[in-house]
């Protein structure tokens, strides 16, 4: 089965045109070009992949790939 990490950045790569080298846990989402729109998409890209919601408030553009990998985590170990 694959990460967490892994999962997420193959939706990076797939819905945000995003290479997977520049995928690394210290990159922060503006790093990547993401912006509130994109967060958003994230969110509703997210709930698929992952069967969780992450909501505006969740997720900030300064936040690290490792935040948002935690926050996965943390949701789907209580959705789970």
């Amino acid at each position: 089965m694959s990460t967490t990490i892994e999962r997420l950045t193959a939706v990076l790569v797939s819905r945000f045109g995003i290479t997977e080298g520049e995928v690394s846990t210290d990159s922060k989402l503006t790093d990547l070009d993401l912006d509130s729109l994109a967060l958003i998409e994230l969110g509703m890209v997210t709930e698929k992949e992952f069967g969780i919601k992450i909501s505006e408030e969740d997720v900030s553009p300064s936040d690290t790939i490792a935040k948002v990998v935690n926050l996965i985590e943390d949701k789907v170990g209580v959705a789970g």
